[in-house]
């Protein structure tokens, strides 16, 4: 069954919508034609994507925190869903450090809290949640990460997901296993696409130094990371969500990575430089001064395993991801319809996977 065929009608909870990688998936489940109860924090970004792609002012949208276990019971319960795609977390490194507190509370509580009204509804078939490539124990190596590695994490926000996939682990193990439920976890790549305008990520990073006349401020230059467009493990998200409903007899991963073709790992000033020649900037960045936040030297990530399991595997290059960033931004200063080009890109994207 294809995506439209299977999401279509499908009832959905989605928690963190108005994100930058919830407001894709947002927009991407309302044109496969899913029915869809979403819950977020305000948008926290001026300019604001969801803002952009929405609004969607008559679907259930609702501005809840996750560690509002009662709001949060309430709305799963009212509305019955089918499948439960938990995206909603402080996702910022710099900010982990600055309160490690909102961090531990948000990405876990809230989690505990989404499950636990999951526990409640009788109707939740599939639940995935969405942590990070960061949930691993790094010893700098950038041997590619599978997804029986050691988890663990140094700064508070990659040990905040770490202890999220131990509370899914605990979920599933505890109230999961004699009922038909299914409860995976994803762990994606260094995710950029149009649209991203949170601090301290690279990409809105080098779209405000460019739009000042500046050249971007790098900590860290030479650190690999793996990059991918939004789109990438969002497609993966549905994909495996499909599967798991799909196929309730079979023995599927409790993870799995989504990552880019090893072809696109590269280095922070490596993808700085090729955004520069995109944008037609030379003089592209230069080392931040002063001392900085601890950051991996190397970070890669196998996908193997669902490619293996699921049939997923990266379709664009990191050329191709480039090119559709800097278009999205592009279009959006000459003052396009975000909505309908960023509509254009998901179809585009499904091209590739028909």
């Amino acid at each position: 069954m294809g995506l439209k065929d299977f999401w279509k009608g499908r009832q959905v909870f989605l928690t963190g919508h108005t994100g930058f990688k919830g407001s894709w998936l947002s927009l991407w489940l309302e044109r496969l034609g899913a029915e869809v109860t979403a819950v977020s924090l305000a948008p926290e970004t001026q300019p604001s994507l969801y803002r952009k792609l929405a609004p969607w002012d008559d679907r259930g949208h609702h501005i809840v925190d996750i560690r509002d276990a009662e709001a949060l019971l309430a709305l799963s319960k009212r509305f019955e869903p089918e499948i439960v795609i938990h995206m909603a977390a402080q996702a910022l490194v710099r900010r982990s450090y600055e309160n490690p507190a909102e961090t531990f509370s948000t990405n876990v509580l809230g989690t505990a809290n989404v499950l636990d009204a999951v526990r409640q509804t009788p109707s939740v078939k599939t639940v995935l949640v969405i942590t990070s490539d960061k949930v691993y124990a790094n010893n700098g190596s950038g041997i590619p990460f599978v997804e029986t590695d050691t988890l663990g994490g140094k700064d508070p926000y990659s040990n905040s997901k770490a202890c999220t996939e131990l509370v899914c682990q605990s979920y599933r193990d505890s109230f999961f296993k004699g009922r038909e439920l299914r409860l995976a976890t994803v762990r994606a790549g260094n995710v950029i696409g149009g649209g991203d305008w949170s601090r301290d990520r690279l990409i809105p990073d080098f779209i405000r130094a460019f739009e000042g006349g500046e050249p971007i401020m790098l900590r860290y230059p030479e650190a690999i990371r793996p990059w991918q467009h939004v789109l990438e493990p969002l497609g993966g998200y549905l994909r495996f969500a499909q599967v798991l409903t799909e196929e309730r007899g079979r023995d599927l991963p409790d993870a799995l990575n989504f990552g880019p073709h090893p072809e696109s790992f590269a280095t922070v000033c490596e993808l700085a430089e090729a955004l520069g020649r995109a944008h037609g900037v030379e003089d592209v960045w230069r080392p931040a001064p002063g001392e900085h936040l601890p950051e991996a030297p190397a970070l890669t990530l196998s996908s193997a395993l669902a490619l293996d399991t699921i049939g997923w595997r990266p379709r664009l290059s990191l050329q191709q991801t480039i090119d559709w960033t800097a278009a999205w931004y592009r279009a959006n200063r000459e003052g396009a319809d975000m909505r309908a080009f960023s509509l254009g890109q998901i179809a585009a994207y499904e091209e590739t996977v028909s």
